[in-house]
């Protein structure tokens, strides 16, 4: 059992409030993704947690136990930093068991315990070298087998992957994806890239200015953002908004007027919009499309061919640029006018506020949960 709850976690240096009350649970061997861009208090939440900044409000609970005045090295968690921080002089078996070392736990039992993390990182060719022998991918799985040595409760990730290449971030997500499934851990996992975490998360919670914003499932987020800031972070490229004004609400929903003079009647629940009502229209690159004749109309002003599909960057009447992914064989160029078709079922709506206006039908996927692999008894 390995459970993460925050009740109305505060943090203030002096006057300035950087956690605004964040509540939250994470549950056993759940992979939770703190998202959000610089500055919004995911790696201070995450230090929180890990014991590493004072909590200034609300309760800490592991295992439903609370923790805030308990030292960090007595919580049970592991904690793998942006940078590696191994040491130079050490070899890599070495730099696994040195917490082990210092703990006092027998030479020939941490040399099991290096040994068993050293297969399941496949590590156990470069035992005997020396950190600056390794690549930067080899560094960051050191830094985490140093972690699956001490056995936590937890597992705390603080951007690991920030100093990788692109190449070798993918590689890494893929085995921490395979770790988390094979330790059947918890694990807690802080980022500003988007793609990480849909990739990897059970949950997401995504944080602007010390608030959480929305908490969910990836798919659930992608498919029904709680608001404009969130319908923007989630996805890239990001979702395409048009300002827009209800010109009826019908039983089918709400019909907008477009940029150009469309109607698009988007499947939304009454009683929240009027006639009249400025809103903000909601749409993915994925479910626009150029067409013959469409909703909306404007000029190609750049083109972005990524082999299996392709973007268009559209400069639509109004001003607004939207993006468009198409076929990848698209013979559509630059400066070339084309009108845009969109999927109304596919469309969101935000209020004057930024809030979703609630669609009449949830997607499918938006609700599906990642299966939990389970140790054999």
């Amino acid at each position: 059992m390995a459970t993460v709850t925050l009740k109305d976690i505060r943090k203030s240096y002096g006057d300035v409030e950087v956690i605004k009350g964040v509540d939250l649970k994470i549950e056993d061997r759940e992979f939770c993704v703190f998202v959000g861009p610089s500055g919004c208090g995911k790696s201070t939440l995450l230090r929180m947690i890990a014991g590493l900044e004072e909590i200034t409000a609300g309760d800490l609970l592991i295992d439903g136990q609370r923790v805030n005045d308990v030292p960090p090295s007595e919580r049970g968690l592991a904690m793998v930093f942006q940078t590696y921080a191994l040491y130079p002089h050490m070899t890599v078996a070495d730099n696994m068991g040195f917490s082990l070392r210092l703990a006092g736990v027998p030479k020939e039992q941490r040399r099991v315990k290096v040994a068993e993390a050293a297969r399941i990182l496949q590590l156990e060719k470069l035992l005997d070298r020396k950190p600056k022998e390794l690549s930067g991918g080899q560094r960051q799985r050191v830094a985490i087998g140093r972690a699956i040595v001490r056995q936590p409760k937890v597992f705390l990730f603080d951007e690991p992957l920030s100093n990788l290449d692109a190449a070798l971030r993918v590689q890494m997500r893929i085995e921490l994806a395979r770790l988390h499934d094979q330790l059947n851990a918890t694990m807690i996992y802080v980022t500003h890239d988007q793609v990480e975490a849909m990739t990897m998360a059970d949950k997401i919670v995504v944080l602007q200015g010390g608030v959480v914003e929305q908490v969910g499932s990836p798919l659930e987020l992608y498919h029904h953002p709680r608001n404009l800031f969130v319908a923007g972070f989630i996805g890239s490229p990001k979702m395409n908004f048009l300002p827009v004004t209800v010109t009826a609400i019908e039983r089918g929903g709400a019909t907008v007027q477009l940029p150009g003079g469309g109607t698009v009647t988007v499947p939304v629940l009454p009683g929240r919009l009027q006639p009249g009502d400025p809103v903000m229209l909601g749409v993915r690159p994925e479910h626009l499309r150029p067409a013959e004749a469409g909703e909306l109309a404007g000029e190609v002003m750049v083109v972005e061919r990524l082999g299996g599909e392709t973007f268009l960057y559209t400069q639509i009447q109004g001003g607004d640029m939207i993006v468009i992914q198409a076929d990848g064989e698209i013979p559509t160029r630059v400066h070339e006018r084309i009108a845009v078709r969109l999927n109304p079922l596919h469309c969101h709506l935000f209020d004057a506020d930024g809030l979703a206006v609630e669609r009449a039908e949830r997607h499918p996927l938006a609700d599906m949960k990642r299966p939990t692999a389970r140790k054999a008894s």
